[in-house]
Order: C-alpha cells, then sequence, then structure tokens
C-alpha cells in the first residue's frame, strides 16, 4: 500500500513524457540543420567560383584582344604572344587572389589559313579554395576559361566626312580638324598590311561638295551631271518677268533689284573674270556685251537656297521686225514691227551672241543636293535630266571649297594633302556630304565608287562625319528643321542598308555650347556613337574614341 502512489506516479510522468510534444521541433531543427548549413555554404562557394570564372574570363577576353592587335601591328613577334597575354592578364583580372596565376595562362597561335585567317586562343586555369564543401570532400573548386580572336579576313572601308564651312575658321577648329584626321588617317594605315586592307575616302562639305572638274576623265562631259540649273534662267524670272525687263534694250535702266529678284546687273556673265558691276546701273550699250542682260550673284533675298549661287548666262536682246526666239524657249518678245523686242537666255546660239552662254568649262567643280527623294539614297545616277532626275546637279557656287571630295584610296600622303588644302567656305549642308560620304563607299553606285570587294574578306565599312554647327542651307532652304528632316531620312536609309552595312560615328563640334546639341547628329549616330566636343583641343581626343571602337570592332572574338 506504501509505495503505490510512488508507482504511480511515476508511471504517469513516464506517460506524460512518452506523450510529450514540445520538444519535437527543437530535435528535427537540429537534425536539419547540418544539410541546411552544407547547402547554403556549396551555394556561397559556387557563386564565389561562378566570380572567379567571371572575371577570367573577362581578363582573357580583354589580354587576347589587345594581343591580337600587338601582334597585327607589328608590335610583338609571335614567340612574343604568350608573354604578352600573361602580362595582360596579370594587370586585367580582378577575381580573387591565388585563384589562377600567370603561369597558367596560354596562349596558342595559328597562322592564316587558306581563307588568310588567323587566330590566337588563350587558355587559363586555376583552382578556388572553397570554406565550406571542403566539409564534404570538396576542398578547391576548378576556374577554367577559353578566349579566342580571329583576324586577318576583315577589311575596312572609312568614308571621313568633314566640315569645311566658314564657320570652322574659328576658334582654331579647322587646324585642330586637320591634325585629327591626319592622326587618324596614320593610325588606320597600319592596319594596311597587304593591299585592300584599308581604304580612306575624304569628303569635305559645306553647301555642297566639290567633285573636281576632272575625274580621271573630264567631268564636263560625264552623263552622271545634270547641268539643267547650271545652264537654267533665274527661276524667279521664269514666266514671272516685269514690263521693264521686257521694253529694256542697251542703255535702259537694270531691270532687276535685289529687293525684287534677289540679284542685279552686270556688265558680262558673272562667271567670267572680270565681271564687274552694270556702270551706272545701266544695260551695257556698246561693246561685246551690248544689249546684255546678265543676272549678277544670288543674294538668296528673294529665294534662300540661291544664296551665293551664280547664273551662268545672260539674256541677249534683238529687235526690230525680225527678232524671234527662234527654238529657244527661254526668251519673251514683246511689240511688232520695228518696236519688237526679244529678250533671249544665254542668246540664240549665233557666234554673235556665244558670250552670253559661258562654256561648261567655267564649272569649278561644286555640286549640290539631287532632285528628292534620290537626295536621301544611294541609287545609282542615271542619264536623264528629266525631274525628278537622279543625276547630280552642277553649280557654280560662290562659297565653292577648294578641297574636292577625294575617292577610296590608300596613298596615304595623297589623303593627307587633300585635307591640308582644306579651307573654310560657305554654309552648312550636312546631308550633301553625308550622301557623298555613302556613295564613296558604294562599289557600283556612282562617279567615285569604291574599289570591288574580294569574296573571301569580311568587310566592314564606316562613316565618321564632323560638324561645326547646324544646318543652315540646302539646295531648296535655309531653315534648320527642313534640312535636318531631309538628312533624318537619309541617315535611316543608311543604317537600314543591311547589304552594305555601315556603321556611324558623329561629332558636332560645339565651342562652349554656343549652339544646341543637335538632334540630327545624335539620330545619325549607330548605337550611340555621337560625341559634342566643346573645345577644339578635344578634337584629337574625339577622333581617337572613334579609332578605339573601330579596332573593337576590327578584332572580332
Amino acid at each position: 500500500m506504501f509505495r503505490l502512489p510512488v508507482v504511480s506516479r511515476i508511471g504517469r510522468q513516464l506517460a506524460r513524457f512518452a506523450g510529450a510534444e514540445q520538444g519535437n521541433i527543437a530535435v528535427i531543427f537540429a537534425i536539419a540543420l547540418i544539410p541546411v548549413l552544407g547547402f547554403v555554404g556549396a551555394a556561397l562557394d559556387y557563386s564565389r567560383a561562378v566570380h572567379a570564372r567571371s572575371s577570367l574570363q573577362a581578363a582573357l577576353d580583354s589580354a587576347t584582344l589587345m594581343v591580337s592587335k600587338d601582334l597585327t601591328n607589328g608590335t610583338i613577334s609571335e614567340s612574343e604572344i604568350e608573354a604578352k597575354a600573361k602580362s595582360y592578364f596579370v594587370g586585367l583580372y580582378t577575381g580573387p587572389s591565388g585563384t589562377v596565376s600567370s603561369a597558367q595562362i596560354h596562349a596558342t597561335y595559328t597562322p592564316k589559313d587558306s581563307n588568310g585567317i588567323s587566330n590566337i586562343a588563350v587558355t587559363g586555369s586555376g583552382t578556388m579554395p572553397t570554406d565550406f564543401m571542403q566539409i564534404a570532400g570538396y576542398p578547391t573548386l576548378p576556374v577554367n576559361a577559353t578566349s579566342t580572336a580571329a583576324w586577318g579576313n576583315t577589311r575596312m572601308r572609312v568614308a571621313m566626312i568633314l566640315d569645311n564651312t566658314g564657320s570652322m575658321a574659328s576658334n582654331g577648329k579647322m587646324g585642330a580638324m586637320q591634325t585629327a584626321a591626319k592622326d587618324m588617317i596614320d593610325t588606320l594605315s597600319g592596319y594596311n598590311k597587304q593591299t585592300g586592307d584599308v581604304y580612306i575616302s575624304i569628303i569635305p562639305f559645306a553647301k555642297d561638295v566639290n567633285v573636281g572638274t576632272t575625274n580621271g576623265t573630264s567631268n564636263l562631259s560625264a552623263s552622271w551631271l545634270n547641268w539643267t540649273e547650271w545652264e537654267g534662267e533665274p527661276p524667279i524670272l521664269v514666266n514671272n518677268k516685269s514690263n521693264s525687263f521686257n521694253s529694256a534694250i542697251g542703255g535702259s535702266d537694270c531691270p532687276f533689284t535685289n529687293n525684287s529678284q534677289g540679284f542685279t546687273c552686270m556688265d558680262r556673265p558673272a562667271t567670267l573674270p572680270g565681271a564687274q558691276a552694270a556702270p551706272y546701273g545701266k544695260i551695257p550699250w556698246t561693246g561685246t556685251y551690248a544689249g546684255y542682260i546678265c543676272p549678277s550673284i544670288d543674294s538668296g533675298n528673294k529665294r534662300a537656297g540661291k544664296s551665293g549661287i551664280y547664273y551662268n548666262g545672260c539674256y541677249t536682246t534683238v529687235t526690230g521686225s525680225t527678232a524671234s526666239c527662234g527654238s529657244n524657249t527661254a526668251c519673251t518678245c514683246t511689240g511688232s514691227g520695228s518696236s519688237k523686242i526679244c529678250h533671249l537666255w544665254r542668246g540664240d546660239g549665233t557666234a554673235a551672241t556665244a558670250a552670253a552662254a559661258p562654256p561648261r568649262s567655267t564649272w569649278t567643280g561644286c555640286v549640290n543636293d539631287r532632285d528628292q527623294d534620290y537626295d536621301t539614297k544611294n541609287t545609282a545616277p542615271g542619264s536623264s535630266s528629266a525631274s525628278p532626275s537622279s543625276q547630280f546637279y552642277a553649280e557654280q557656287w560662290s562659297g565653292c571649297l577648294p578641297a574636292t571630295v577625294f575617292p577610296m584610296s590608300n596613298q596615304w600622303q595623297s589623303l593627307k594633302d587633300q585635307i591640308t588644302a582644306m579651307s573654310p567656305s560657305g554654309n552648312t549642308n550636312q546631308a550633301v556630304g553625308l550622301a557623298w560620304g555613302w556613295q564613296s563607299l558604294s562599289t557600283t553606285n556612282g562617279p567615285i565608287a569604291a574599289p570591288a570587294k574580294a569574296s573571301n574578306y569580311v568587310y566592314k565599312d564606316y562613316i565618321v562625319l564632323l560638324s561645326d554647327g547646324l544646318n543652315t542651307q540646302n539646295r531648296w532652304s535655309t531653315s534648320q528643321s527642313s534640312i535636318d528632316g531631309r538628312q533624318e531620312i537619309l541617315c535611316q536609309n543608311i543604317k537600314a542598308d543591311t547589304t552594305n552595312p555601315v556603321t556611324i560615328f558623329t561629332i558636332q563640334v560645339n565651342i562652349s555650347n554656343k549652339d544646341a546639341k543637335s538632334q540630327v547628329l545624335q539620330d545619325c549616330a549607330t548605337n550611340g556613337n555621337f560625341q559634342m566636343i566643346t573645345k577644339s583641343s578635344e578634337t584629337s581626343d574625339a577622333f581617337k574614341n572613334i579609332l578605339t571602337q573601330i579596332s573593337k570592332l576590327r578584332v572580332a572574338k
């Protein structure tokens, strides 16, 4: 009896212990903690290994490209490749210390194969000590990577489109551009290991470009030139001649005024040597040009796009009952009998009036925008002058540049001489320069077609466009928004050409932020390759930045 309560009490406590649940969580957690910590530790170790491998891959990629460039440029020999790769790697690797040493970096060079392709493969390997996985028997994790650079089958063509407008004369801009452009030619020429590896064209531009009067042969008879406007009467006078004009004869007052027509009178065709303003404002009444009504250079006062343009001819005056227009369609007659007066643009073709029609040999080489929409395309020029014409329009412009368009060439000194010849003049029309730069890259579509491309090479075409101002004048307008609109279309057409892709770099020289940032230059650049510089001294760096990008694109991983 005495022992029963004790036994009973012990029995009850044992039963309660067996049925208790409060301590199970702690037990289970203690048991599960070991694998959980193992997984977390493994994840941390693995993450560190991934970071180490990414750092290794990045360092190998950069080292491989740099070694490839050094070998291509001739700054190292084949026997120095591995040592140079190790040296570059040491300076580039940012992974965990002790993971990969330079002794574990190896480079293999394969000379050109039948397709002219060389390559360098750089490999790296190492081990990363683990902190947690060593408990499971993995004291280290391997870290390996490989990078290969192939080159030799890639050739480049670069169109340098350079602003030669009058504003380039200020703040040292022209000199800075000339120096930087010549330095770029020197650098690019170093990539020309065999004939055809590198070609460069030079496109100076203002409102027009100067194609020169010769291009191997005389341009004066070239089928791609349109002389319609060069030989045409001033457009403001077509079907709009005043009574004072219709009645004018030798000795009459000049029927033109700057306010009414945008020009006045000259004593002979304005493009001829020695031309002067009409004496006393009168139409000449004696001499070779008696009765000739010769318009002066256009001020642009009435037609903005014609500012600075010469009209290449005069109206001859024929009087009397036999006066006639003949076959001349640019002619008007008034009166009758002995009072009849006829005015014929550029004469009637007889020897007596030939002086009213300056020959094409007086042309100085400038051409302006093509008819729309050919002004935004790279269409090959046809032989028809009918509007819209795909031909290029000859123009006699007072600001015609001394430096001419220079087709794709590997004559480095000649290219640099062309840059030396540049002199600033005239207003800004980036689009006409861009159109000719694009055309200079074409192997088929124009008067300065590039050399044919060999089928066993890959070609990369580039445009480098530098301008110091916003657009101010093209063939039709002095409205920046209107000119920019044409250029936007042209830029989009260039970038949309997948058959012959072109990478475009643009530079805006904007001294002290005088102008707004050019939206059209930003839009025109490929993948953000636009730079705006605010000092002439920054021009060199801008060109070097472009060279860096070209070098990266040239040596493909």
